[in-house]
């Protein structure tokens, strides 16, 4: 194959779901084909999220990505043009270099992001393969979709402090057949709540779930389990929590202010505890404490060893986090966002360390998401188990499901739903 080359990177403003702009790349080679990559971008941040560059000023906001954009054009362009387009390793750690800060704030992770994204589409179309073959030629596993179908927190107006109620179809036997379940318990879910409630209880949160009036964990979780039973899948789903703790965590005080009440760490693990006892299908809890709770976190893991305890905020897709918190016993599973570290190649290899030390993989969307399914191809390269999704509605969820169901159907019989093994390492 003649060698293909990157020859030049357009990248314009677009927006998110939001409303909120982000940067779109398209990466070109010399040999006529090209990858383009939308940048997704969070609205729950944790502090050790990589860094994006924004405008400042009046417009958008402030939040307009000009300056990303001009340093592509100016710094990354010139680095890059004419590497063989192959390297993705190599073309992250030059654009890593060019930043030279530990947080990715000079270039901004949206820049460098985009344009990593863009180059491993752009590979990938020049080997005339997918790209998740592309990334891993034996990949094979179609995640079970976390899909949170219930809102509070910043991601949705309302009062419920745990920021997402998901529900994870492991008795499927396919992918396409996870989706019709979700599709039968959204449905489910907004007739309960339009009848118990009414009309405001169905309007929309940032991750295209539910955001009703609620302000009690308990009573949102009996909306969920009464819409699956509803729908007819009480045995085949069970339940996953992201509390986003830092969110109602005071630093000053250390105490959590969770449900009008104020907790310390042992008091947030008592009343999961509860919690878990009244509703014992709930099998993955996420950013449970503050990210730098260390202490707390290795007792709630002990305490909830047979859970998922998924670390977001805490780990940041970083392996320089994974690796003082694995040796520690500091959460037991990780999310997996490629915007929170910055390049493709920091994302993989920060997944695939957790998976060889026993910490099963979430891949995950952004609040901020666009049409771009990319995140599908990657999560099914990394073969995680889990997916987290978002709510059943909007195109910037709809097209993940989409994309996985192509990917089901490309890859015929080789293709293995993850179903009840969806911790799984390999």
């Amino acid at each position: 194959m003649h060698q293909a080359k990157l020859s030049d990177i357009h990248s314009i403003e677009i927006i998110d779901n939001r409303g909120m702009p982000t940067i779109r790349a398209t990466v070109q080679t010399n040999t006529d084909h090209k990858g383009t990559a939308d940048v997704p971008c969070g609205s729950s941040t944790g502090a050790y999220e990589a860094q994006e560059v924004r405008d400042g000023g009046s417009r958008y906001q402030g939040k307009g990505v000009r300056k990303a954009i001009q340093n592509i054009n100016e710094k990354i362009l010139p680095a890059l043009k004419g590497i063989d387009i192959t390297r993705q390793r190599e073309i992250d750690r030059i654009m890593c270099e060019i930043d030279g800060t530990p947080n990715k704030s000079s270039l901004g992770a949206n820049a460098i992001l985009g344009v990593s994204l863009a180059a491993a589409k752009a590979a990938a179309a020049c080997c005339g393969l997918p790209l998740y073959r592309y990334l891993n030629v034996g990949s094979h596993v179609l995640p079970v979709p976390q899909a949170c179908l219930l809102n509070g927190g910043l991601h949705a107006g309302n009062d419920l402090d745990i920021q997402e109620y998901s529900v994870m179809p492991v008795g499927a036997t396919s992918f396409s057949r996870a989706v019709e379940m979700l599709c039968d318990i959204f449905q489910a879910l907004r007739e309960l709540l339009l009848k118990s409630i009414g009309k405001s209880a169905v309007n929309s949160s940032e991750d295209g779930g539910f955001a009703p009036p609620l302000n009690r964990s308990a009573e949102a979780m009996n909306f969920l389990v009464q819409a699956v039973e509803t729908a007819g899948y009480g045995k085949d789903v069970v339940y996953a929590l992201d509390f986003a703790a830092s969110g109602f965590y005071d630093p000053e005080k250390k105490i959590y202010r969770f449900e009008g009440e104020t907790y310390t760490a042992d008091g947030m693990i008592e009343m999961i505890g509860h919690l878990i006892e009244k509703f014992p299908e709930i099998v993955s809890i996420e950013d449970p404490l503050h990210e730098d709770d260390l202490k707390g976190w290795q007792k709630l893991t002990r305490t909830f060893s047979d859970r998922m305890v998924v670390g977001d905020d805490l780990f940041a897709t970083n392996i320089g986090r994974l690796r003082q918190a694995v040796p520690i016993g500091v959460a037991n599973a990780t999310l997996c966002k490629v915007n929170q570290i910055g390049t493709l190649t920091e994302a993989m290899d920060a997944a695939r360390y957790a998976q060889r030390n026993g910490y099963p993989v979430v891949m995950s969307v952004r609040s901020g998401e666009t049409e771009d399914e990319v995140l599908s191809d990657v999560s099914v390269a990394l073969d995680a188990g889990l997916f987290k999704t978002g709510g059943i509605r909007g195109s910037d969820r709809g097209t993940n499901y989409n994309r996985f169901m192509e990917i089901e159907f490309e890859l015929g019989g080789l293709a293995q739903y993850a179903g009840r093994d969806y911790k799984r390492l390999v």
